[in-house]
């Protein structure tokens, strides 16, 4: 049977032994040999005088219509084929779901030179939803994709009804508790030397509290799959301008201007602190975590509440996609 690009890679990440940056098939810059869980559709549109295009899935609920969409935002070491799982739950509940590629990002547009934002972000994906004819959305942010579901509340109120944080990222500005600043050069560095060996080893420390699953293997081939292309450089250039986005653009400091209601889940053995480890030593401690930031954040949001789920790191809908689909499930409840 042949295999596909990333099932290959799949293999070559658990060969014992084996050179897996050297290894790591190309899957393309968009993602053009990776399968998503669900058909793709696409946005066109302008942005800075680029023509682009986002990738997004639109899948329709499975039972009943509920008559609410929800729409998942994934974060920077993730795509929208991250959210299969919690896709084909929330459509067997009655949810329509889209699940979009932000631009930058996995199968959509990596325009040269473009000024990522979060403001721009949520525009063009205020966008996509206008081009799928929803209104008003529940809105699931993961990581990165809370600090972008965060500015979207704050961008288009009248399309929140409900807002759901899933291990966010900018609950606190760690520049502030002693990161330093590293220019887009320092960035740019960084991710050329990014491999399949340097992503499993950070998310292992960092996302999964030591403990690797092989399941966990197509995610780490997802991204190292990009950067072996041979235009593998337009992605390594996206990354280091969305890591100069995410360290200088926090929403710590108006969570108490997002007026929807707010559910933050939280996986409490989560040890993501945004680039703490390039801080001095005597205060990388200052550095809040996650789940130490979520605590500040829950009281600074006027309505909020904090699901904690104590077993679980970084990414909760992949570790243990049943207890997060449970807390996921009661969350888009509430107030109903």
């Amino acid at each position: 049977m042949r295999q596909t690009s990333w099932t290959l890679a799949l293999a070559l990440l658990a060969a014992p032994g084996a050179a897996i940056a050297q290894a790591t098939p190309d899957l393309g810059a968009n993602l053009e040999r990776f399968d998503y869980p669900y058909p793709v559709r696409w946005f066109e549109t302008q942005a800075q005088g680029d023509a682009v295009r986002m990738a997004y899935l639109d899948v329709a609920a499975t039972t009943r219509a509920n008559g609410t969409t929800v729409v998942l935002l994934h974060g920077k070491n993730f795509c929208a084929a991250t959210w299969g799982d919690t896709i084909r739950d929330l459509a067997a509940r009655g949810y329509r779901v889209i699940a979009p590629d932000q631009i930058g990002f996995c199968k959509s547009s990596k325009p040269a030179g473009f000024q990522y934002s979060f403001h721009a972000l949520a525009a063009l994906t205020a966008g996509l939803l206008d081009q799928a004819g929803v209104k008003r959305v529940a809105l699931v942010g993961h990581s990165t994709g809370g600090v972008l579901a965060t500015r979207f509340a704050l961008l288009y109120r009248e399309r929140v009804a409900r807002l759901v944080l899933v291990n966010p990222l900018g609950l606190n500005d760690t520049l502030a508790e002693g990161v330093p600043y590293t220019p887009l050069d320092g960035l740019r560095a960084e991710e050329a030397k990014t491999s399949a060996d340097t992503i499993k080893a950070y998310q292992l420390r960092n996302y999964y509290h030591g403990a690797w699953r092989p399941a966990y293997d197509r995610w780490v081939a997802m991204l190292a799959g990009q950067c072996a292309s041979p235009d593998g450089n337009i992605v390594r250039e996206a990354q280091a301008r969305l890591s100069d986005m995410i360290e200088t653009q926090p929403v710590a400091a108006e969570l108490p201007q997002v007026k929807v209601p707010v559910t933050l889940i939280i996986g409490q053995q989560d040890k993501t602190a945004f680039r703490a480890n390039t801080a001095p030593e005597a205060i990388r401690g200052r550095v809040r975590t996650v789940p130490q930031a979520a605590e500040t954040a829950v009281k600074a949001f006027p309505d909020a509440q904090l699901v904690r789920l104590p077993a679980l790191g970084h990414s909760p809908m992949v570790e243990d996609p049943a207890t997060f689909h449970a807390a996921l499930a009661a969350a888009l409840q509430r107030g109903e």
